[in-house]
């Protein structure tokens, strides 16, 4: 395994992280086969995990918490907070209050008494910048965490925390985990050249574009027979994965994949990690059959003629549909944001 500085951190990790949403309720159930599946990648040299507090209300965590178990010092270990963990208003977003107690709630359940990389799971429009760090400062100085990071955070954004972290003296956030994949490359044309610019790590979800890139999801007409009754249900469940245009690439990349001798599910691994920007990409494994396909693809490595094929395919910066669970700002949620008063829209 050929480990990357994580930003200027310090912090060497794979080029592969394995993400624990799927160990829980809403993926692999089974704790004990969830813990093999960590175990076999910490063996393969992945050292980057990375979970959240909301997964499976808190049972990923839990589980990653048990698996870990007298192997803890070895392994960089990741999680968030933002998303709701209850119904009471307080139980989620960006403020001191809830940060502070979710970090608490974390620790408990990770069985540890630190964690390596903590991150805002979503951008807070709610909550002052200002709040969020000044919070995540003290955590850092306590030593409940060593480093910080963000979650889809718009560019822009993350210029500003990096101004009022330097201007008010606070910790800054080291890394970002946005989503990017061979259909979804819109973070190319900012939000990567904004991890550059201020030395930051760049942790990338859904390099499998929700699965679409494993191949089994694709247009009726010439469905995979390995198709399972997961991906069905998935493909109903998300409109990122009825869109047409995101399903036509797919049927190009498919023979592509197979004319370079490559599966299409490491084909798009490699891609992803082959951005000078990108430290890791994320694996979500449910079972030990993801696993093992994505670590036989550790040493698959995309030349030039291959990316420009691609490039041709889905031009750089471009995205081709939006994942259903991607970040949007308040003004592309709230119409009164984006439209003035009706007695004000005329020229006359």
């Amino acid at each position: 395994m050929q480990y990357r500085t994580l930003g200027r951190t310090g912090i060497k990790v794979s080029p592969y992280a394995l993400g624990a949403m799927m160990f829980g309720a809403v993926g692999n159930s089974d704790h004990g086969d969830s813990i093999r599946i960590i175990h076999k990648a910490l063996d393969a040299g992945i050292n980057f995990v990375d979970t959240a507090d909301m997964y499976s209300a808190g049972e990923s965590e839990e589980i990653v918490g048990k698996a870990l178990a007298g192997r803890r010092d070895r392994v960089v270990l990741a999680t968030k907070s933002h998303l709701p963990m209850g119904d009471d208003p307080n139980q989620r977003g960006n403020s001191r209050r809830w940060i502070i107690t979710a970090v608490e709630n974390s620790l408990r359940r990770l069985g540890t008494d630190y964690i390596d990389l903590f991150q805002m799971h979503r951008p807070d429009p709610d909550t002052d910048i200002d709040e969020t760090l000044s919070a995540l400062t003290d955590l850092i100085r306590s030593g409940k965490v060593r480093t910080i990071g963000s979650s889809t955070m718009p560019a822009s954004e993350i210029v500003e925390a990096q101004w009022v972290a330097d201007r008010r003296g606070f910790e800054r956030f080291r890394t970002e985990q946005p989503p990017y994949s061979i259909l979804n490359r819109g973070i190319e044309r900012e939000v990567l050249p904004m991890v550059q610019k201020y030395g930051m790590g760049a942790l990338v979800w859904s390099p499998l574009a929700g699965g679409q890139l494993t191949g089994r999801i694709r247009q009726p007409q010439s469905s995979d027979p390995r198709q399972t009754q997961s991906d069905l249900r998935r493909a109903e469940m998300f409109g990122f994965m009825r869109d047409e245009r995101r399903l036509e690439v797919v049927e190009q990349l498919i023979p592509i994949a197979e004319a370079a001798g490559i599966k299409l599910t490491h084909l798009a691994l490699a891609f992803a990690i082959a951005h000078p920007a990108v430290t890791s990409a994320i694996i979500g494994p449910r079972t030990m059959e993801h696993l093992d396909d994505a670590l036989a693809g550790l040493d698959v490595v995309l030349d030039d003629d291959l990316l420009d094929t691609i490039d041709k395919l889905v031009p750089p910066g471009t995205d081709f549909g939006r994942l259903d669970m991607d970040y949007n700002t308040p003004p592309i949620l709230t119409p009164t944001l984006r439209r003035r008063p009706l007695d004000n829209r005329s020229a006359a």
